[in-house]
């Protein structure tokens, strides 16, 4: 498949592209990949529609940017294939991405992005968003900026606690579970590794604590933050369709999966990419001049 037939068409001036011309069950050649790659970097996330992937193709296609995760350690996977992760839902099984998040933010080394598929979606409903935190820093007064360039932000594993936080146990399995999943310091603002554009790097779901502040200064400072993110000019919002594919720049992106659906059931097939081998290489090959 040649980058020829690939065609690039924004969404929103701010974030956002759908991607049409290629087969990603194909093999897709390295100019292709690339400008895929170029796309995502400039929009942050890309959408292709009708690509009914196999398992197979799925894992092809993110390998072409990087390794992808090891099995989650929460929720299911595709039979066979350990690192695609199911996220199935329903009214028995009410999904729990509905906030603004980055995903697993509580890592020392979080993912570089993630792919994921639609493989059953409700007649109406079940929409994501995605948010762009360069554009929610570029907006943020210069004080702001002034007093945030120096602060750290302690992440956990937030949201989760309530898979533990059940039965006569539940302080236990907390406490294992803490141990289990850790916790990580980052900036408050990160700068990206290709455009080294700053962003701001605080998320609903797993920041809990900005470091040298009381709990109380620290809940204020948060929700400031998290209530200045949240504005439709920094967003955008993908109505899925069966087979459709959405991937994103998880380094400075948030997302969220609308629950407005149930009882209906959705299914989703999601592989993340731990590096961004492309970035790697640069530093690579920038080391060694």
């Amino acid at each position: 498949m040649s980058v020829k037939n690939l065609k690039i068409s924004k969404l929103t001036p701010t974030i956002g592209a759908e991607l049409s011309g290629i087969d990603l069950n194909g093999e897709l050649d390295a100019a292709t990949l690339d400008a895929i790659y170029g796309a995502l970097i400039d929009n942050l996330v890309i959408f292709f529609r009708d690509q009914d992937l196999s398992p197979a193709a799925h894992l092809r296609f993110t390998r072409s940017f990087g390794e992808p995760e090891p099995p989650h350690p929460i929720y299911p996977h595709v039979d066979e294939f350990e690192n695609i992760v199911v996220l199935a839902n329903d009214a028995e099984t009410p999904p729990d991405t509905d906030g603004w998040h980055a995903d697993v933010t509580f890592k020392p080394n979080p993912p570089f992005a993630s792919i994921l598929s639609a493989r059953h979606v409700p007649e109406c409903g079940g929409d994501t968003m995605w948010a762009n935190m360069y554009a929610a820093y570029d907006a943020l007064p210069a004080g702001m900026k002034a007093d945030l360039a120096d602060l750290q932000a302690v992440h956990d594993m937030g949201d989760f606690r309530n898979n533990f936080a059940t039965g006569p146990d539940a302080g236990e399995k907390l406490t294992r579970a803490h141990g289990r999943f850790g916790s990580a310091v980052h900036p408050v603002v990160m700068h990206h590794p290709v455009t080294e554009r700053p962003f701001l790097y605080v998320n609903e779901g797993f920041t809990q604590h900005i470091v040298g502040l009381t709990a109380r200064q620290s809940r204020r400072l948060i929700g400031y933050l998290l209530d200045h993110m949240n504005r439709p000019e920094y967003q955008v919002r993908f109505r899925w369709q069966n087979n459709s594919l959405a991937m994103w720049d998880n380094r400075v992106t948030q997302h969220y999966a609308v629950a407005d659906y149930l009882p209906a059931y959705r299914c989703m097939h999601r592989v993340t990419v731990v590096n961004d081998r492309r970035a790697d290489a640069n530093v690579t090959l920038a080391k060694a001049g």
